[in-house]
């Protein structure tokens, strides 16, 4: 099920204060960034319920939506209907001296970029947008424009500044992320990978690159492929995109297709970059952060080489829709 987001009621005061106060209502928790899991479980998100947070008041909190989270989730917040049910987001390092609960001894602090490819999708969708929007009114405390502080509104959907009366919204940054490929002369389509210099051995992915003001999608596309590989590229075609709030992007998936073939790498960008045919995908790793800590995407190796990034990426369902020809042009 997908997250009800309420856009048309979190701004009615009466009903958000009725969502805050039903007794079915979850509470997700931020701290420096990290969400809270089981205790017991690395991969179990844990909501807490109003109980367990009884000096929380709605100024404080960010309405994220409402939603049936899975029955496990469900029963570890102590409540006891799977229904559809309100979850808001607190900064828990505004609360850590007046919360009665000592997380610690229920919870763990986990960094969701690790444990997103183990989520359900409702619980995906609303640690990815707690997370994204505790990080955005962090950074955005004081105006702009007059550099006075601003304050939550909206349920935590904007702020505005008690002196100009300015309004702030959470912002996206775009960028883009493209399969490239090219036909060689031995009748053997490639697709274009790079690595950075910072990513664990043997690991390559997608190319990808922020939109520049005032650029279209396709000529970042072009542009961001010659800037980290030297490489021409044309016909750039829209595939999917996914939410990257790590800590605040949405990945805009393409293909292009390659007009030249000799790969020129900056330092600055990428450590390495080079060409690798379906065969040899099918030897690449699935970077994961599962109990087994990585699954083979093909059978050809038992040693594979190198290693994709995350199974939860969409690099990977990129990677993986190629590799199966169910995008691309070769």
């Amino acid at each position: 099920m997908k997250l009800d987001r309420g856009s048309n009621q979190r701004k009615n005061k009466r009903w958000l204060t009725g969502e805050f106060s039903h007794e079915s209502t979850l509470f997700c928790v931020i701290n420096d960034g990290e969400c809270l899991f089981d205790k017991a479980d690395d991969f179990s998100p844990l909501y807490l319920n109003k109980t367990q947070l009884p000096t929380v008041q709605l100024n404080s909190c960010i309405y994220l939506g409402k939603g049936s989270l899975d029955k496990e989730s469900i029963a570890k917040a102590g409540v006891d209907e799977a229904v559809a049910r309100s979850v808001f987001a607190i900064d828990f390092t505004k609360l850590r001296f007046s919360t009665q609960e000592d997380l610690h001894d229920i919870g763990q602090w986990q960094n969701l970029r690790k444990v997103t490819a183990n989520l359900s999708a409702i619980d995906a969708s609303i640690l990815a947008l707690a997370k994204g929007l505790v990080h955005w009114h962090i950074s955005h405390q004081f105006c702009g424009q007059c550099g006075q502080i601003n304050r939550l509104i909206e349920a935590g959907h904007a702020r505005r500044c008690d002196n100009c009366r300015n309004m702030t919204f959470p912002r996206t940054d775009p960028a883009v992320i493209m399969l490239v490929e090219r036909m060689f002369a031995d009748g053997i389509p490639r697709c274009l990978l790079g690595r950075n210099a910072n990513w664990p051995e043997g690991m390559y992915s997608t190319l990808a690159g922020f939109v520049d003001p005032g650029e279209t999608l396709e000529q970042t596309v072009i542009r961001e492929v010659f800037e980290e590989a030297t490489i021409m590229v044309e016909n750039p075609q829209y595939i999917a995109s996914q939410p990257w709030p790590f800590p605040a992007s949405i990945m805009l998936g393409f293909t292009a297709v390659a007009t030249s073939e000799a790969i020129a790498t900056s330092q600055d960008d990428l450590d390495h970059a080079q060409w690798f045919s379906r065969e040899q995908l099918n030897d690449f790793q699935a970077s994961s952060v599962d109990k087994n800590e990585s699954e083979q995407v093909g059978d050809n190796s038992d040693n594979p080489q190198y290693k994709m990034s995350s199974v939860d990426s969409i690099s990977s369902y990129l990677l993986n829709a190629w590799r199966k020809k169910q995008i691309g042009q070769y």
